[in-house]
């Protein structure tokens, strides 16, 4: 039976590949067939790293640029400690972080507040490209910028990034 979340109701295989959701503020590693996915990035900055060699990828879905701005338990809500706890993740999976590559999307100026200095969107991608520079891994992919919302599929497996967005469409990466 299928329910409408795009999952199935237990016991029942489709042959499609689990699908691993990453809500805000939150991150996961999965590998092989599995598909992980987030929605809702605004000014949010979304993060894929994968390594080729063990087919293992995680996504972290931050919404602030650094932890140090702001007193929180939860390090996959910034862009800098969830990096680093990502990077973690991956390399406790088996990933090698020297074999990883990184995308990124996101960091949209929905609604800009600042009359002097960057949006948060732009904050936050300038962060995260300085973190994943601290771990030497390159940024090969990246739909940033704008004023639109997006939503990640990473497949695991390949490392393709689809990035969708309701007026500018998809793209692969």
């Amino acid at each position: 039976m299928k329910v409408y979340d795009g999952s199935t109701a237990e016991g029942a295989s489709t042959g499609e590949p689990d699908r691993v959701k990453v809500g805000i503020a939150e991150y996961r590693v999965a590998s092989g067939e599995a598909v992980l996915t987030t929605s809702g990035l605004g000014s949010c900055l979304g993060v894929a790293l994968h390594d080729a060699e063990t087919e293992t990828a995680g996504l972290v879905h931050a919404m602030l640029p650094s932890k140090d701005e702001m007193e929180s338990d939860n390090d996959a809500k910034f862009a800098d400690s969830g990096i680093r706890e990502l990077v973690r993740e991956l390399e406790r999976s088996g990933a090698d972080r020297a074999r990883m590559e990184a995308k990124i999307a996101g960091g949209s100026d929905m609604l800009d507040f600042s009359e002097n200095g960057s949006g948060i969107g732009v904050r936050n991608v300038e962060v995260g490209r300085r973190t994943l520079e601290e771990f030497d891994i390159p940024v090969v992919g990246e739909d940033v910028g704008g004023d639109h919302g997006r939503s990640l599929r990473l497949e695991a497996h390949s490392g393709t990034l689809v990035v969708k967005s309701a007026n500018h469409g998809s793209l692969r990466l």
